[in-house]
This record gives C-alpha cells, sequence and structure tokens, in this order.
C-alpha cells in the first residue's frame, strides 16, 4: 500500500504578532485536499467567513486536479486520452509544468503517471517491478507528446499525467489570490506548500535546518524519502523520467521559495533529481525570484 503521496516537512509558528493580535484573532481552518493537510491562517474580522470561501475553492480545484476523484478533470483527461474545453487552471497549471520540465533538463515531467502507477501496483502486489515493465511504462514518459490547446488537451495513447508535484502549489495560489481579491492581507496558506500574503511575516522553520520569515512569498519543500513505495522507507515516491527509476539518496531534502506555490513545488521536486548543488544552482536559476532556501544532503 502507497503511503501519503507526499510529504513536506515544514513547519510554522502559530502565534500572530502583538501588533496583529490586538487587530483582529488569528483565525485557523483545517482541511483535506489532493491528499494533503489544509491550513489556513487567517487575520480579518471576516476570517471565518473568507476560511469558508477558501475551502470551497479548493474543492472546486480538486475537481480538476484530483488523481482519484473519478469525474475530475484530470481523471478522464487520463481515461479519455483527450479533455475538450479544458479548465482555465489546469491549463495554466500545464503551461507552468512545461516551463520546469524544460528548465529542469527534462528531471520534472508530468507524464511519469504511468510509472508511478506501475510501481505502485508492483509493490501492493509485493514484489519489485520487473525490467520488462519498468521500459514499458518509461516508453509512456513524453511530454513533448502533449498537446496542449485551448480546445483540447491530447494524449497519446497509453499516456496518463500526475500533477501531484505542483497541483498543491497551485491551488495554495490560487486560494492566496481569493483572500487578497476580498481584502485579506495577513494570511498563510498552507497546502503542503506555503503561501503567505504581504503583512506581517510568518517564522517558518525549514526542514532542512534553518529559519525563514515568509512574507509575500510561497516555499516548498520536497522530500525524496518523505513517501516511499510500499512504505519501504527506500524507494523514492520520486520517480526520474529520464531513467524511469525512483530517485536515489542524494538528497534528504530540498526547500525553494518563490513568488509562485505553484513554481516552487516544481522546483523543488525537480531539484531532488539534481546530481550536484551546482545543476540544482543552474535549473532553479532559470527563474530569477526563485530562491533554494535550504538543502539536506541524503
Amino acid at each position: 500500500m502507497l503511503t501519503r503521496r507526499r510529504f513536506i516537512a515544514i513547519s510554522a509558528a502559530l502565534a500572530p504578532s502583538m501588533a496583529f493580535a490586538q487587530k483582529s484573532e488569528l483565525h485557523v481552518e483545517t482541511g483535506i485536499a489532493l491528499g494533503a493537510n489544509v491550513t489556513l491562517r487567517l487575520q480579518h474580522p471576516e476570517a471565518p467567513q473568507l476560511a469558508a470561501l477558501a475551502m470551497a475553492e479548493i474543492r472546486r480545484l480538486e475537481r480538476v486536479f484530483s488523481l482519484y476523484l473519478p469525474d475530475s478533470a484530470l481523471v478522464r483527461l487520463n481515461r479519455e486520452g483527450q479533455l475538450r474545453d479544458p479548465a482555465f487552471e489546469l491549463l495554466e497549471c500545464l503551461a507552468l509544468a512545461g516551463a520546469v520540465h524544460a528548465a529542469s533538463e527534462g528531471r520534472f515531467d508530468p507524464t511519469v503517471q504511468p510509472l508511478w502507477r506501475a510501481e505502485a501496483l508492483a509493490r501492493e502486489a509485493g514484489r519489485p517491478l520487473s525490467d520488462i515493465e519498468r521500459a514499458a511504462a518509461g516508453a509512456l514518459i513524453d511530454w513533448a507528446s502533449v498537446r496542449l490547446e485551448p480546445e483540447a488537451i491530447t494524449l497519446r495513447p497509453g499516456m496518463a499525467l500526475t500533477l501531484n508535484g505542483i497541483a498543491q502549489g497551485y491551488v495554495a495560489d490560487r486560494v492566496a489570490a481569493l483572500l487578497a481579491a476580498h481584502g485579506l492581507t495577513r494570511a498563510l496558506i498552507d497546502t503542503g506548500e506555503m503561501v503567505a500574503l504581504p503583512d506581517g511575516g510568518w517564522p517558518v522553520e525549514l526542514e532542512p535546518g534553518g529559519r525563514l520569515d515568509l512574507r509575500d512569498r510561497a516555499l516548498a519543500t520536497s522530500a525524496p524519502l518523505g513517501m516511499t513505495f510500499g512504505a519501504d522507507g527506500i524507494t523514492s515516491h520520486i520517480l526520474d523520467p529520464r531513467t524511469a527509476r525512483p530517485v536515489g539518496p542524494t538528497w534528504h531534502s530540498i526547500s525553494i521559495s518563490a513568488r509562485s506555490a505553484a513554481l516552487a513545488d516544481a522546483l523543488s521536486t525537480a531539484a531532488c533529481l539534481a546530481e550536484d548543488r551546482e545543476t540544482m544552482d543552474r535549473i532553479v536559476g532559470r527563474f530569477p525570484a526563485a530562491v533554494i532556501e535550504g538543502t539536506a544532503i541524503g
């Protein structure tokens, strides 16, 4: 059985500054989205109502990005090989995925889903994936064959997509934009990836070590062994599209900040496949606002 599909080991201080505490109390709302815990920390006189709006937006976006809801847009695309009149959010998220795919020299590739599923099914059956099965699933990894058009998204037969390395960040970005549009300026949105609105600052402890004052910025952390196939503690859930094998133990965890949580999410995933710090710096450096906040060697 596959354990939780994504593990983010970052934590934020719950206590607001005294100045903000005098304005209004901190409202904390929790839930689940895309298989991960969601925590909203909002400071606003109408925080409960705004939190309800945010949770409704998260549920709406799950119907776009979930791999587990049978009628989600992504599930229908994978099942049928084509999705007509795709949601703007899906096109936007996939366009960013394509940019990170190019910048990471193929290390980030949403078309690994057939391989991911093959690994999961083999582990559930209590055996490793065979070389023949791995080669067949690996042959379906082909971002260049994904056609993104406003009228339809089309895949080559047998292909499928996963947005597990970017969708949680994208959802955090959309929630942040929704809250800001309703006048909220102090909030921390945590969907597994974090976005902090401009006012104040949120002290965040990084899993690789160190501390960051998060303000008007997003943060994501990826840990190759944070989740493993079969919960064996050694077979990473992050797959290398170039070798069709789970990523090796070079890195214990990597934290990246950016203006967008979706970008930070995708880059932190791609960075786990960097062979060395020089390669990681080159990949992340292709996005001027992105910063490597911390790394821990595996």
